[in-house]
């Protein structure tokens, strides 16, 4: 059970407030999120804003739920591995590391500049994980600042969408364009979604690596003799030819309204938990703006 922060807020979208609205929140609550994800090619159903729309879902939820404020989505992340052929024209736009880093590093600190005391990320895009502990470490040492960092999605791990995929593990359902993916895209806007293109692709090894090799999803690892202790940098059309994970064939609207009301009520409950930390910001001011 939340409490709503007892602030009106005519949106609680941040970029939609005028400033006497961002100083009368943050007279009753330090916290603010922050939708980050990525465009990239999500298969030929789906839109290149996928990742970003799931961040989008939950962040405003969430919000919602909490009487809450967020940013508008920081719509790029770190996809080199959606880049595909030149000239091929899958649609991924992504950064460096380093220009990732830098861009979460000088939200945050924007964000703490004007007094918020917690910044909490949530992330839409699995590959955004591999390269920020850096810029989150770094926020924290050099303001004092809390700074989270939420990943609500389905990979590996069902997490509380326990029970509501139909497809087999084997079929990748939380995968890249999968039933998962596909339910949420349905529900947050139909319009967008060409099922009639939506196609079943399990992945394969990279035709570079013997036989003995074997890879089950879209996770960096690879399997020799049943055992995970390999990896290797590869792109994604290497070992899916249609850029799907999965078998999208069974998603419906309805279980990516479930989900997405399933991942705003639990990050809700953590969020108002975290409003009690206490948090001491020693170095506010972003003086290195330029």
């Amino acid at each position: 059970m939340t409490v709503p922060i007892p602030v009106q807020l005519r949106s609680n979208n941040m970029a939609d407030l005028a400033y006497p609205d961002i100083q009368a929140y943050l007279k009753v609550c330090d916290l603010v999120l922050v939708p980050i994800a990525s465009t990239e090619q999500h298969g030929p159903h789906l839109p290149l804003s996928t990742d970003t729309v799931t961040a989008t879902q939950v962040a405003s939820r969430v919000a919602k739920i909490n009487n809450m404020i967020h940013t508008p989505a920081i719509w790029t992340g770190y996809s080199p591995q959606h880049m595909a052929g030149p000239g091929e024209g899958r649609g991924t736009i992504t950064v460096r590391a380093s220009t990732l880093q830098a861009l979460m590093y000088d939200v945050a600190r924007s964000l703490i500049h004007h007094g918020f005391n917690k910044v909490l990320f949530i992330n839409g895009h699995g590959s955004n994980v591999k390269v920020v502990d850096p810029v989150l470490r770094k926020i924290r040492y050099d303001t004092g600042a809390m700074v989270g960092w939420c990943n609500p999605f389905m990979e590996r791990y069902v997490g509380v969408l326990q029970g509501l995929m139909e497809n087999p593990a084997d079929e990748t359902p939380g995968w890249h364009a999968s039933e998962l993916e596909t339910s949420q895209m349905l529900a947050n806007d139909d319009s967008l979604v060409r099922m009639d293109r939506a196609v079943k692709t399990l992945t394969q090894i990279p035709s570079w690596l013997p036989h003995e090799f074997g890879k089950k999803d879209g996770a960096p690892d690879i399997q020799f003799e049943g055992y995970s202790y390999f990896s290797f940098p590869m792109d994604h059309h290497e070992f899916t030819h249609t850029g799907v994970i999965g078998n999208p064939e069974r998603a419906t609207k309805e279980k990516g309204e479930e989900a997405f009301r399933r991942y705003a009520d639990h990050v809700a409950r953590a969020v108002a938990a975290l409003l009690s930390v206490d948090v001491h910001v020693h170095t506010r001011e972003f003086r290195d703006r330029v």
